[in-house]
């Protein structure tokens, strides 16, 4: 080869090296500094042993397929978990990728640093969150605190993939979803509108109703409904580290509270229609006199893209006509 070939192949070898390299970082874009509910957290490169410590956010991170290597867990055997105490709705996807339960209910700091994580989620608010142990764990690997409160799923998976590296899983979840609502929103016949939109406790002593700012209630607007708005002058309640998702109605207040001319009663079954329908307080109610009263299934009390799925199933169901 003469001296001007050798000079045009290094050339174009040394042309290639930096391409490539600058394809890499484009590709991979590490470090990178994301902003969570408590500031920012900086992170070296991609994790790849998560450590979730809030059960409502771990059915996100395994929905973009993010390397969640162990989760905290709620009250296993229960109406909305399985025997470990993850979420029914996603409970099979975390048996098939080996996630290990860390706890049941309070976080274990040990616990947490025995997995060795390089990334641990915390959730700023809800029963599921370790708030407080967020600077203790923050010696053991980054800490990234996320509000789950204020977001419809989509907003969470957008945030976690860009923590994960899984910016494009994210995407392709969320361009799948909001093909299938456009669609069903196509198709629906609304119930009676306003609908009063909310998780039913037990006797109905108290009543969590979602806001606007819930997931619940940003699905339902998204698609089409309208959400009854209480009184003003009604007393009601916030709780679990002054939550934006809910409000909590109790006793007396019940009727007052639920002004929708449809009833929408998420983390429920039939039975518990049955239970509304036959409450004193809300007899004269309009929907539950049009007996407009609906339930949406158990998986729907927390919102990820396995729930939300199935939720969109529901409403299928119940309100396009065959």
């Amino acid at each position: 080869m003469t001296k001007q070939g050798v000079t045009s192949a290094l050339a174009l070898f040394f042309l290639s090296i930096t391409l490539f390299s600058v394809t890499a970082v484009a590709q991979s874009g590490w470090p990178r500094t994301i902003t969570g509910a408590k500031g920012q957290v900086t992170l070296a490169q991609a994790p790849t042993r998560i450590v979730s410590t809030s059960v409502t956010l771990t059915g996100s991170l395994l929905a973009i397929d993010a390397p969640v290597v162990a989760s905290g867990a709620t009250a296993p055997g229960s109406r909305l978990a399985d025997e470990q105490g993850f979420f029914r709705q996603w409970s099979r996807v975390a048996k098939q990728r080996g996630v290990k339960r860390l706890y049941i209910g309070e976080p274990n700091a040990e616990a947490i640093a025995a997995e060795a994580p390089d990334l641990i989620v915390v959730s700023a608010t809800g029963n599921d969150s370790a708030i407080k142990l967020a600077d203790q764990l923050s010696a053991i690997a980054p800490v990234l605190v996320v509000n789950y409160d204020d977001k419809s799923w989509q907003q969470l998976v957008t945030l976690l993939g860009e923590a994960t590296g899984h910016e494009a899983d994210a995407a392709a979840r969320i361009s799948e979803s909001d093909a299938r609502e456009k669609a069903l929103k196509a198709k629906l016949t609304l119930p009676p509108q306003p609908v009063s939109a909310m998780v039913w406790n037990g006797d109905g002593r108290a009543v969590n109703l979602w806001t606007e700012a819930s997931a619940q209630g940003k699905l339902l607007q998204e698609l089409g409904f309208t959400l009854a708005t209480p009184p003003a002058t009604l007393p009601s309640g916030h709780s679990m580290g002054q939550r934006k998702d809910i409000l909590q109605l109790s006793g007396e207040n019940l009727a007052a509270g639920l002004n929708g001319r449809t009833y929408l009663l998420f983390a429920a079954e039939d039975n518990t229609a049955a239970q509304v329908m036959s409450n004193p307080f809300l007899e004269q109610t309009p929907a539950v006199r049009a007996k407009a009263v609906y339930a949406l299934g158990l998986d729907s009390f927390r919102l990820d893209y396995y729930s939300a799925s199935n939720l969109l199933s529901r409403l299928e169901a119940l309100f396009v006509k065959s």
